[in-house]
């Protein structure tokens, strides 16, 4: 690993027993001694703590740095107000990807960009070019001066309150807040963000002088409450099983090489925006193509030909019913047609939940399941029986909405095949009453989302 790059924490790592491996140009811990999997089951039950140092940090200011972002990220930045962050995608001018990313408007005229590792030196290359078009704008790397952590989790607030020393230096309980906050002397900004779908996440960025004593200073007033340092193995677990992407798997180019179109995602409904107020974007017409045919299919009205879609295919969740892991690659048949393959795959672990309704708490006893992303012919839906091919022999799999739900806060509880609406409808009074119940639950759902949540809304829809 000779020329790879240490974060800050680099030797509070070695220290940890860490196993150390090369992740987009840094030595990173792939897990601690207790492994992926209990790694995994921590941050669930109670919380853990992620050095995600590696990621690259882009801060952009002055007075254009508005009209810059607006015109090569593909959200809303002007429906940010000062404290509050989006997800967002780079787009090329063909309708893909770049990278993904996450921006922050830390301030009036002052955004922090946090985009993928493995992409640093393409993205700052890819939005360096642009900048001459700006004239007040700053624009330079911050990856070395300031560090990140994330920790995720239910038992994380009561942490951070602690080594804050109060409640107000954390941000509101709204998704995607932020604050700049003072942990242990040094001027720190936490977000509510996350990247494990946990319904409790905070991510900080302290200077990088101070990064080693706040992270010790927060695994030691976690030790009570069962947080503990995770790795990169579990990041990605969580991660899957919270049904995010992950660029290079999910975004950017497929198995064979070919651009996967950025609509291809759920996400981009809330990623892409094509409000007046934005304007004139890279790659708008070809997206805006993208959005209208995807939604032309939602309303069964597309009628497109096969060979002239832009957006063939879609990423969709799975969760394997037999026996064996769903692979990067694996090809994925319904009706024994070929429709895709896997993009990542894994077993992951979950606790067995206890009680019934907002009152269900995770037990003592865990379990395992195997589930999947993939690149699956569109048009499919929640519900669909597939077939998975692993070492040549064919494992039953059903596409699904979700593997976790935050219907039990502060816990992400994990939803299985035979215990949601991911089968056949149920029938009867008793689901008749049962999808009555969960239609006016998912009605005030939205209602607090958008309301609360919902920053980067396609006006369209």
């Amino acid at each position: 690993m000779a020329g790879a790059k240490h974060t800050p924490l680099y030797e509070e790592h070695l220290e940890l027993g860490a196993k150390i491996v090369e992740f987009g140009g840094w030595e990173m811990p792939l897990h601690y001694p207790q492994g992926i999997l209990s790694e995994h089951l921590a941050t669930r039950k109670y919380g853990g703590l992620f050095d995600i140092s590696h990621m690259c940090r882009l801060r952009i200011s002055g007075r254009d740095a508005l009209p810059f972002l607006q015109y090569v990220l593909t959200s809303n930045a002007a429906a940010l107000l000062p404290g509050i962050a989006q997800y967002t995608i780079i787009p090329d001018e063909t309708g893909g990807a770049i990278d993904d990313g996450y921006l922050y408007r830390v301030s009036d005229s002052d955004y922090l960009l946090v985009t993928n590792a493995a992409n640093a030196e393409k993205d700052w290359q890819w939005l360096q070019q642009y900048t001459p078009r700006f004239h007040d704008l700053t624009f330079e790397d911050v990856t070395g001066n300031l560090a990140m952590f994330a920790l995720q989790g239910p038992k994380t607030k009561a942490v951070l309150e602690a080594v804050i020393g109060n409640k107000t230096g954390i941000p509101e309980p709204l998704l995607n807040r932020l604050i700049n906050s003072e942990l242990m002397g040094a001027d720190v900004t936490i977000a509510r963000t996350g990247y494990t779908g946990e319904p409790l996440s905070f991510e900080l960025f302290p200077p990088a002088d101070m990064a080693a004593s706040i992270w010790r200073k927060l695994l030691d007033s976690g030790e009570e409450h069962g947080i503990v340092p995770v790795g990169l193995g579990a990041r990605d677990t969580l991660r899957l099983e919270a049904g995010f992407p992950l660029y290079g798997q999910e975004l950017g180019t497929d198995a064979d090489g070919r651009d996967i179109p950025i609509f291809a995602l759920s996400a981009a409904r809330f990623a892409v925006s094509f409000s007046p107020v934005k304007g004139d974007f890279i790659g708008r017409e070809t997206l805006y193509q993208q959005f209208r045919e995807v939604k032309l299919r939602r309303e069964d009205r597309l009628d497109t030909p096969d060979d002239k879609l832009l957006v063939p295919r879609s990423i969709y969740l799975m969760a394997l019913l037999g026996d064996g892991i769903a692979r990067a690659g694996s090809q994925v048949l319904v009706d024994d047609r070929t429709v895709g393959k896997v993009t990542s795959g894994t077993v992951v672990p979950y606790w067995k939940f206890e009680g019934s309704g907002t009152m269900t708490t995770p037990g003592d006893e865990s379990a395992r399941r195997t589930i999947c992303l993939a690149y699956l012919d569109a048009g499919l839906s929640e519900g669909q029986k597939a077939e998975v091919i692993i070492r040549d022999k064919p494992v039953s799999a059903v596409i699904v909405r979700r593997h976790i739900g935050g219907e039990a806060p502060p816990y992400a509880r994990p939803l299985l095949p035979n215990n949601t609406k991911n089968n056949a409808r149920a029938k009867g009074e008793k689901a008749m009453e049962e999808l009555a119940v969960n239609l006016v639950q998912k009605a005030q759902e939205n209602t607090i989302w958008r309301q609360q949540q919902a920053i980067n809304l396609i006006p369209s829809e």
